[in-house]
C-alpha cells in the first residue's frame, strides 16, 4: 500500500477547552468540571488526523513567538509531521481558541482568535511550492488569510495535485474562490452558508450540494454528524452512515474526518470507501475529549471500520 503525502496549508491554535453541565446565558456563571489546553486549529487538527491515519504530512503554518507556539512545536515534533514550513511572526500572539463542551449532549461553543495564522504571506505559501508540487492531496481550510488559501491552491492546480477544502469557518469570500477545489467538506451550516439553501435532512442536503456544485468544485461531501456523510457529484449521489457512538465531545470531529478522508484519497481508496474510513476516524474521536489528542490512529480505525460495514 502507498504512503499518501498530504500537505496541510492552515491553522495553528491551542485550544483552551472547558466542560460544564450545561452553558451560560449571558451575564451567567457557571461553574465547570474539568479544564483542558493543548494544541488545536483546523490545519494542526487536520494534519494530526492524517499523520495518525498513515500519512506522510508537512506543514504549513504560523505560529507566534510564544509559550503557546511552544505547545503545537513540540506536538507536530511528536507526532511526526514535516516542520519546515512552520513560520514564526514576531508581534503577534499564536493563534487559539476558548471552547466550551456541554458535557451531557457532547456539543460545543467555540471563540476563535487568529493571531499569527493571519500573517501566513504569499512568499511564505511559495517556499512549500516544491513539498505542494509532489503532494498526493493538498488540504486547506479558511481559518489562515484567504490569498494565502488561493495560492496554496494555485499552486496545487499547476501541478495537478488533488485538493480537498473544508470551507470553515464559514465566511464570505470573493467570487470564484471556490472553483476548482476536487472536494469541497462543509459541514451542514457551512452548506447552508454557502448554498443560501437549508440544510437539515438528506434531500435538502442533496439540493445544497448541487447548488455547491454550481460554485465550480468538483465534488461535494456533506458531513452531517450523526447521520454519516453525503457525497454529491454531477452524476452521483452517495450517502454514507457513520457507526453509531456515544459522543462525549463533537470538538474537531470535522477535522478528523477531513484529515482521514486525504489519506484515504491519497491511498486510491474509492470515494465510498473513502468516506467509510473518514466516518470511522470520526466516530472514534467523539468519544474522547479535545481535538487533536481524540484524534484516532490508523489501527483504531480499521478495526472499527471492520465491525461496521
Amino acid at each position: 500500500m502507498k504512503t499518501a503525502r498530504i500537505v496541510v496549508v492552515g491553522s495553528a491554535l491551542v485550544d483552551y477547552t472547558f466542560f460544564t453541565s450545561r452553558f451560560p446565558g449571558d451575564g451567567e456563571t457557571v461553574v465547570g468540571d474539568e479544564f483542558l489546553t493543548g494544541p488545536g486549529g483546523k490545519g494542526s487538527n487536520q494534519a494530526t488526523a492524517a499523520a495518525r491515519a498513515g500519512g506522510e504530512v508537512v506543514m504549513v503554518t504560523k505560529l507566534g513567538e510564544d509559550s503557546a507556539a511552544g505547545v503545537l512545536r513540540r506536538h507536530y515534533e511528536t507526532e511526526g509531521l514535516d516542520r519546515r514550513f512552520v513560520y514564526s511572526a514576531t508581534g503577534v500572539a499564536t493563534g487559539g481558541a476558548a471552547i466550551e463542551v456541554n458535557r451531557e449532549r457532547g456539543e460545543n461553543r467555540i471563540i476563535m482568535i487568529k493571531g499569527a495564522n493571519e500573517r501566513l504571506t504569499l512568499d511564505d505559501i511559495r517556499r512549500a511550492a516544491p513539498a505542494i508540487a509532489a503532494a498526493d492531496i493538498l488540504l486547506v481550510q479558511l481559518e489562515i488569510n484567504l490569498d494565502a488559501v488561493a495560492e496554496a491552491m494555485a499552486i496545487a492546480a499547476k501541478h495537478g495535485v488533488r485538493t480537498v477544502m473544508n470551507p470553515a469557518p464559514a465566511q464570505p469570500v470573493p467570487e470564484g474562490f471556490f472553483t476548482g477545489v476536487d472536494f469541497f467538506t462543509p459541514n451542514e451550516t457551512e452548506a447552508a452558508f454557502y448554498s443560501g439553501l437549508p440544510v437539515t435532512n438528506r434531500e435538502e442536503a442533496v439540493a445544497a450540494a448541487r447548488r455547491l456544485l454550481e460554485l465550480g468544485v468538483r465534488n461535494v461531501v456533506i458531513t452531517l454528524g450523526r447521520a454519516g456523510a453525503l457525497y454529491v457529484s454531477e452524476s452521483e449521489v452517495h450517502p454514507v452512515p457513520t457507526p453509531p457512538v456515544r459522543a462525549i465531545d463533537t470538538t474537531g470531529a470535522g477535522d478528523t474526518f477531513n484529515g482521514a478522508f486525504a489519506v484515504a484519497l491519497g491511498e486510491g481508496f474509492d470515494i465510498v470507501a473513502a468516506l467509510r474510513f473518514a466516518n470511522c476516524a470520526a466516530a472514534i474521536s467523539v468519544t474522547r475529549k479535545g481535538t487533536s489528542p481524540a484524534t484516532p490512529r490508523r489501527e483504531e480505525i480499521e478495526a472499527l471500520l471492520r465491525q461496521s460495514y
